[in-house]
């Protein structure tokens, strides 16, 4: 349709919308009676604005509502006058409807009818307004005020609380969907306009949207903490300096604050808290919040693919904001309680597999097609380029056991769009049976929590001997070798948004949590940090050196290693959090990244060395392989493209393997790595001899001779705060070398 044919047809959507008066009753406005709701189409769900029969512009409204008695659309004006309008047309449990005249920017929620029976898990009450799940915007924020719970959240007796229906309405408490106009060319998120970033050369940064803006002084002042923020150059300079190719987005999709956190005067930071699948949070839009956010989310991604970074989402479609059976009534609870959520035997209670009151029941069809709609809609109508998926083993649950056989995971595989992404598990739930890391098939690759813990072990001197750090460094076989898994299905961490940052892992060893106000009950105990002498800041140079020595060590073991390494945001630069491992409430400089870091000499050496060994990663394919490791000789001289060598410089035997170890080295023949490259040559790379040492004094260390090397190169020596850009000290084969206490060596073979 040109353009003056779809602005005639607006002019008249409009005319046939409010062509009449609207009764008034109890101070809603209904629509009149002359004024039809026309039947519409039941796919596709939510709200879409288009054009319908006779030319006439307005949005089709469709809701899935297995077990409802009745369904009003709720539409609310500027002043927040509300009209609503009955959908009477009822298609495989959808109730649909065409309103003419409703146009983009248009508010609106739905009230559903059914009977309250909390003890057979039916929680329909029509005073609660609730969000479309498939809205593509939200306008508003979640205060939770009493108004917007089903139950009566302050009865007397809390024992039977959720089953006395609270009849006050919550429309002047709730946020609202906004019906959202999607005029973008269809093939905007073509596959040509993708950084398509192999997963072997991936190097993933995990970051938060508005702590990785909020402080900024590049970027300006109200863009700070918004998508816009993220797309601004000097926000994608960093990332591109350091040589990240995928930023890992703390979750992005509308999200609601816990009543436990609004209380005391806090709100959930993190986002792992989600009610709208389809809109990004508002509050990260620079631009507006009707409708706005969604063309602001698509220009960051855009300028993220113009720099060749990839985008994924942080996704949590196991639960959802509405908590258990003593928490609001927002959108899926009200629609249809016992079709979206996981119930127990006794139907008031919920099944709980993810610490935080409800998980949703992606067994049932309904639940898998929004699930599935939202991912494909992120991916082709957004642009995303894949996603993490929070607690993963609850979505592979088929009734109650994890089974890598689930609808889910069956219906993802076989996904002509999903399949082709980046997907990322974190491989665990909190149920019986979930924690499931090397389990996932082949498609998918997993957070891999035993690489962070060994790696942790090793550079604080816990490890009783090297047998697991060997299997952590060169890809994890044990756990991944089989099915036509690859390498890369290791995502590697030393740190992640949950815990210690990188900085105060070398320098709390408890955690120090007492601004979440939970009496430092919250967040994880088992944090395997050491604080190098002294719990916290501290003015002793001796020890603040060695903290640095201690995150070189780790920067460069996580980049050195097989498999795909995730940093997180800040820790390039010494962020942190002041000893708050469970920083998940703290919006405020606690969490946001403090760029004068890299004004202090230190921090800067920090930063450089990181960004050197990426691209040292990216230059070397002997650092990125996308086969593992075979350990058996591929020429007549003995060479193999794995050796481990004790610092005798002999190769460790199966008893140095169970024996107490503070140093290791690692050889990677550039010789051996299967695969060839886009021509069709094979590929053929220098060799490397990576010594890690984790004693607490100089090491003596052989070098292997022939026919390992005839000579090395030293290429990085974290001893040093400061690393020259090309070799500078080259030792021969068979001499014993001294390595500093505490440091990697990376050697160049020659």
């Amino acid at each position: 349709m040109s353009s003056a044919a779809e602005q005639e047809a607006v002019a008249e959507g409009r005319a046939a919308g409010e062509g009449r008066p609207a009764a008034v009753v109890n101070g809603v406005r209904h629509r009149a009676p002359g004024v039809p709701v026309w039947p519409g189409a039941p796919m596709p769900l939510g709200a879409r604005f288009r054009v319908g029969p006779d030319g006439v512009a307005g949005t089709n409204f469709a809701l899935w509502a297995g077990g409802a008695e009745s369904v009003e659309l709720c539409l609310f004006d500027e002043s927040g006058r509300e009209t609503r309008a009955r959908l009477t047309e009822l298609t495989h449990e959808i109730w649909h409807g065409f309103v003419p005249g409703v146009m983009p920017g248009q508010r609106y929620g739905y009230r559903v009818q059914g009977r309250w029976d909390p003890w057979t898990g039916g929680r329909w009450n029509p005073a609660k307004l609730l969000l479309d799940p498939y809205a593509r915007a939200v306008d508003g924020d979640f205060s939770l005020p009493p108004e917007v719970y089903g139950h009566v959240r302050d009865w007397p007796q809390q024992q039977v609380a959720d089953t006395v229906r609270d009849d006050r309405d919550s429309a002047p408490y709730v946020p609202k969907g906004v019906v959202v106009h999607d005029d973008a060319p269809e093939d905007e998120w073509t596959d040509d306009r993708r950084p398509k970033t192999p997963w072997a050369d991936s190097v993933i940064y995990e970051l938060h949207v508005r702590g990785f803006t909020r402080l900024h002084p590049g970027i300006p002042e109200e863009l700070r903490g918004t998508y816009a923020g993220l797309a601004h150059p000097a926000a994608i300079e960093h990332l591109v300096k350091l040589g990240a190719t995928a930023v890992e987005l703390l979750p992005v999709h509308q999200f609601a604050h816990e009543d436990h956190l609004l209380r005391k005067g806090l709100k959930n930071y993190w986002g792992y808290n989600s009610i709208g699948y389809f809109a990004p949070h508002a509050a990260y839009a620079a631009s507006g919040t009707t409708g706005q956010q969604v063309g602001e989310f698509k220009r960051m991604v855009g300028a993220l693919h113009a720099a060749g970074i990839e985008v994924i989402l942080d996704v949590v479609y196991n639960h959802t904001a509405e908590a258990g059976e003593l928490g609001p009534t927002l959108s899926l609870k009200g629609i249809d309680n016992r079709g979206y959520y996981r119930l127990q035997s006794d139907a008031r209670r919920y099944a709980d597999y993810t610490g935080c009151g409800n998980t949703l029941h992606v067994v049932q069809p309904h639940v898998l097609r929004l699930i599935t709609d939202s991912l494909r809609y992120w991916v082709t109508e957004m642009g995303v380029d894949g996603f993490r998926f929070d607690l993963a083993a609850a979505l592979a649950r088929s009734m109650h056991d994890v089974d890598m056989l689930s609808p889910f995971l069956a219906v993802i595989a076989q996904d002509p769009v999903l399949r082709r992404v980046k997907l990322i598990a974190e491989p665990w739930d909190v149920g019986s049976g979930g924690y499931q890391v090397g389990a996932f098939p082949p498609l998918w690759t997993e957070w891999n929590d035993r690489y962070r813990n060994a790696v942790r072990d090793f550079w604080r001197g816990a490890l009783p001997d090297v047998r697991d750090l060997g299997y952590r460094l060169s890809g994890s076989s044990d756990l991944y070798a089989w099915g036509g898994r690859r390498p890369y299905a290791s995502v590697n961490f030393v740190t992640a948004h949950d815990g210690f940052t990188l900085r105060d892992l070398v320098s709390y060893e408890r955690k120090h949590n007492e601004a979440n106000g939970e009496g430092n009950r919250d967040g994880s105990d088992d944090n395997r940090a050491w604080n190098c002498g002294a719990e916290g800041e501290t003015d002793d140079e001796r020890v603040r050196a060695l903290r640095r020595r201690q995150l070189r060590n780790l920067l460069t073991t996580l980049l050195l290693s097989t498999g795909v390494p995730m940093l997180v945001a800040g820790d390039e630069l010494g962020r942190t959090q002041r000893g708050n491992n469970n920083a998940y409430c703290q919006d405020n400089e606690i969490s946001w990244l403090d760029w004068g870091l890299l004004e202090e000499p230190g921090w800067k050496a920090l930063f450089d060395l990181t960004s050197r060994l990426i691209a040292l990663r990216h230059r070397h394919p002997v650092l990125r392989r996308r086969a593992f490791f075979s350990g058996r000789a591929h020429s007549a001289d003995g060479l193999r493209d794995l050796a481990w060598f004790t610092a005798r410089g002999t190769e460790m035997t199966e008893r140095d393997w169970y024996a107490p170890a503070a140093t290791l080295g690692m050889y990677l023949s550039g010789r051996d790595i299967p695969g060839r490259d886009e021509r069709g040559a094979p590929i053929v790379d220098d060799s490397f001899l990576a010594v890690l040492h984790a004693g607490d004094r100089p090491a003596s260390f052989v070098l292997p001779g022939p026919p390992w090397a005839e000579r090395y190169e030293v290429v990085v020596d974290t001893s040093r705060e400061e690393q020259a850009e090309a070799p500078d000290v080259v030792h021969r084969a068979g001499a014993a070398i001294t390595v500093p206490a505490r440091a990697v060596l990376l050697l160049r073979v020659g």
